[in-house]
């Protein structure tokens, strides 16, 4: 009898070290999945993003069920919301968890009842177009939940990430605080998710146009570009620069749009090729893909008071898996569009 005594002793010795060598094993796995590189760079494992593109996607029902599977908090900055069933859900969502709303000071009328911040008072717009659900999920891109919305062409991402939550949280609080056109410049500018480079920056603290010139400049095989308002020198004489040297480059610029401040003209007269939208409603894409293999993305046209006065925010994404689906949205709206005026 003692000799089974201490034979189940140890066995029992046994199985509480096997538990927390096992409970060692999940810990030393989830600080695998969150790395800080030397460099200052993070590496994290998550779950893959989705890329939507709206109409076709249907982007206000993936922004509902979005909204609808929060369990702790929504954070939204909105240029612009006025779908019923997006108000609707974030007011339901505010009886039970922390729901906060920033937008812009010219569209607030379709709040009632939603409690919100705007920028009233500033000469800037509060032009972000991104949620963060749970701390975890950002949704982010070129849509606004909007009647119009709907019918433009648009790109929607959500991405699961802490870290690239932790970037659009900090800017919430930013704007939330009444800081407009202005703040902090972001925490973690470089992510690996799923050992995909993720470039993150917020304007204009983060000079926007900068980055944009910087991959045009580097560019070696193709541009292509979709922009619902494109006035930005800078940008365009990059363009032109990189024609110059043997890119192909190709741009869609939305025909309402076009003034004697677009940078249609000055493309067009230096023979990059160039074309007005053909879409009845708006191109309301603000995104750049470099080499086929990198995507610009997010809510910033390239204009000088979008970069230097708005509230915007892009993502810079190095994955050539995802430049083929904007490469594909892309050679849609290229191929329905007329190429003269």
């Amino acid at each position: 009898m003692g000799r089974r005594k201490r034979r189940v002793k140890k066995w029992n010795i046994f199985f509480i070290l096997v538990l927390i060598a096992g409970f060692v094993f999940m810990q030393d796995t989830s600080i695998v999945s969150n790395v800080i590189l030397p460099d200052g760079d993070i590496r994290e494992t998550n779950l893959a993003p989705e890329v939507l593109f709206c109409p076709a996607d249907g982007c206000e029902t993936r922004l509902r069920t979005l909204i609808e599977s929060a369990n702790v908090s929504i954070h939204c900055a909105l240029y612009d919301v006025e779908l019923e069933g997006i108000v609707d859900a974030l007011k339901a969502k505010a009886k039970d968890i922390d729901v906060q709303l920033v937008t812009d000071k010219d569209n607030t009328k379709h709040l009632y009842g939603i409690d919100y911040v705007s920028n009233i008072g500033t000469h800037q717009l509060m032009h972000d177009k991104f949620c963060i659900i749970d701390s975890e999920i950002v949704f982010m891109g070129s849509y606004n939940p909007t009647i119009t919305g709907m019918k433009n062409d648009n790109n929607m991402l959500v991405i699961y990430s802490k870290y690239l939550s932790s970037n659009y949280e900090d800017e919430f609080s930013e704007l939330e605080s009444r800081v407009f056109g202005s703040g902090d410049t972001v925490r973690n500018p470089v992510i690996y998710l799923n050992d995909i480079r993720y470039e993150n920056y917020f304007c204009p603290e983060d000079k926007c146009a900068e980055h944009i010139i910087e991959l045009i400049s580097g560019a070696t095989d193709s541009i292509d570009f979709m922009c619902f308002t494109f006035t930005h020198d800078g940008i365009g004489d990059a363009l032109v620069d990189a024609h110059n040297r043997g890119v192909q480059v190709r741009g869609v610029f939305e025909k309402f749009q076009k003034s004697k401040w677009c940078e249609y003209e000055k493309l067009l007269e230096n023979d990059v090729p160039v074309i007005w939208d053909s879409n009845p409603k708006n191109m309301h894409n603000k995104v750049f893909i470099i080499d086929k293999t990198i995507v610009v993305t997010g809510s910033f046209n390239p204009t000088k008071a979008g970069d230097t006065k708005n509230d915007e925010n892009i993502l810079i994404i190095h994955d050539k898996e995802i430049a083929d689906k904007f490469t594909d949205d892309f050679e849609r709206i290229h191929g329905s569009t007329p190429i003269s005026d």
